[in-house]
């Protein structure tokens, strides 16, 4: 498998979402399996405060190369019995741009612990999904998933030109840094964070095997900037369309909106296929292409295959909550989801597929009574100063502290906490000091018509190896 390119990548999706049992799973078939690094220090902290069921965590992190600091992590968060149901998670620091030596280490074995868990028990290579918006904990993260053994890395929400040349420095565990963005900074400014391997392991560990970079981009004209001028070798592309879940890259051009205050996408957002193909790098096709009879058009373009998201979303290995799960599936099939590309939901800047789900922050009602709070800042953007320093804000943070920095009150409107919304989709939402929920906020694709071919009626479900069976029946027509 290793040796050739995958026909087809699960998608890395939202927090937890796509987990190491979904991914596990896929790569179990052949196929690549994916998990999502977003988040992921929160998901282990608290699975670990929920007593780590199973033991998979702690099994995983007997492997971890350096002992002391798994038991160090263990010690700090493990519960054995599990924390009260309505007992608050322990509140972790925020990354900021020199983050504490705890949160670096807790941040490399949750890394480390997701890929090792998703490679247990075959030979086939896993990937891992980051988000280049949230720019802090990239080089620890990264530098987890390669200790155990990941082969691909993806990457989309941002412009990825570092990442190629960080994951060259980490295989040769040097230290390494990533220059973040900062809103107010001149060309003479050169803000970065930065990661020593050293601090986890040793001096003189053999290399690490660099993964593969695939970049998540949205047309031929950033693929080849991505090719030209990152730091390392790019080694392919997922051509991602609007109609994909989760964040998606704005429209070209003027910003135009429709009746429902979506952004509207044209002609100049179509992928020249052509300038793909000239790029001479393998590509991937993702948004809407979960269907058999897509694969001699995904072939026609030169692609090697597609990515899917949404069908493994909804599969039950998904790290969705099963009611969740339940509740999106019934309504899809009867065709009464509705998916909204909402231009201001997330804080990072990007439109954000929305499932309006009753009961969930997508419901106008329910996201108006909620308290504004950024107690967990993935998303946080960096400012300077006025006197030099960086500042950390957030425009889902209580309105007037976001103002307080010299945010923009347009900014803060109708933009929802995200990084406690989609903790709350798998199942590990913060309890609240009277003992309520967070609420979800749950993301999906424009398009579900293959549950029809993998359900029964309305209250079925189906397997991520039901899934795959589905999509590889186009597979054997393909060039």
């Amino acid at each position: 498998m290793e040796s050739r390119n995958p026909r087809l990548i699960q998608g890395g999706m939202g927090i937890g979402v796509s987990g190491w049992r979904l991914a596990r799973e896929v790569s179990k078939t052949g196929h690549l399996g994916v998990v999502s690094g977003v988040g992921i220090t929160q998901v282990f902290a608290r699975n670990l405060q929920n007593g780590d069921i199973g033991g998979h965590m702690r099994r995983a992190l007997e492997h971890f190369p350096t002992p002391e600091i798994a038991q160090r992590v263990l010690k700090k968060y493990y519960v054995e019995a599990g924390r009260a149901a309505k007992e608050r998670f322990r509140q972790l620091p925020k990354f900021t741009i020199k983050p504490p030596r705890e949160l670096t280490e807790l941040c490399v074995c949750a890394s480390f612990t997701e890929v090792w868990l998703a490679r247990e028990g075959h030979d086939n290579p896993v990937g891992m999904n980051l988000l280049e918006k949230i720019q802090m904990q990239h080089l620890p993260s990264l530098y987890g998933a390669m200790l155990a053994g990941v082969a691909y890395v993806l990457m989309g929400a941002g412009i990825p030109t570092q990442i190629p040349g960080a994951l060259d420095t980490l295989a040769l565990h040097q230290p390494s840094s990533y220059r973040l963005s900062v809103d107010g900074a001149g060309p003479e400014d050169d803000f970065r964070s930065t990661f020593d391997p050293s601090t986890i392991l040793p001096l003189g560990a053999a290399p690490l095997k660099r993964p593969q970079f695939l970049a998540i981009i949205s047309s031929a004209t950033l693929g080849l900037m991505l090719k030209n001028k990152s730091s390392g070798v790019v080694n392919g592309f997922v051509v991602e369309s609007p109609t994909a879940g989760g964040h998606n890259a704005p429209p070209r051009g003027k910003a135009q909106f429709n009746e429902r205050g979506e952004p509207i996408y044209g002609e100049r957002d179509l992928v020249d296929f052509a300038k793909m193909r000239e790029l001479d790098l393998p590509f991937w096709l993702a948004g809407s292409y979960a269907k058999p009879e897509r694969w001699q058009e995904v072939m026609a373009t030169g692609a090697q295959g597609i990515q899917a998201g949404s069908i493994f979303a909804l599969c039950d290995e998904s790290g969705l909550v099963p009611a969740i799960r339940k509740e999106l599936r019934r309504a899809a099939y009867r065709k009464e989801l509705n998916i909204v590309t909402d231009a201001r939901a997330s804080s990072s800047g990007f439109p954000f597929k929305v499932a309006a789900l009753p009961g969930s922050l997508a419901d106008q009602g329910v996201f108006e009574a909620r308290t504004r709070i950024c107690d967990i800042g993935y998303l946080q953007s960096l400012y300077k100063k006025e006197d030099g320093t960086i500042g950390y804000r957030c425009s889902a943070e209580p309105t007037e502290v976001y103002v307080a920095k010299g945010g923009k009150l347009e900014a803060t409107e109708g933009t929802k906490c995200l990084c406690n919304g989609l903790m709350a989709d798998i199942g590990l939402p913060q309890v609240f000091k009277d003992g309520d929920f967070e609420r979800p906020l749950v993301t999906l694709g424009d398009d579900y018509s293959f549950l029809p071919h993998l359900m029964k009626d309305e209250n079925d479900s189906y397997s991520a190896r039901d899934a795959i069976k589905y999509l590889e029946s186009g597979m054997c027509n393909s060039v």
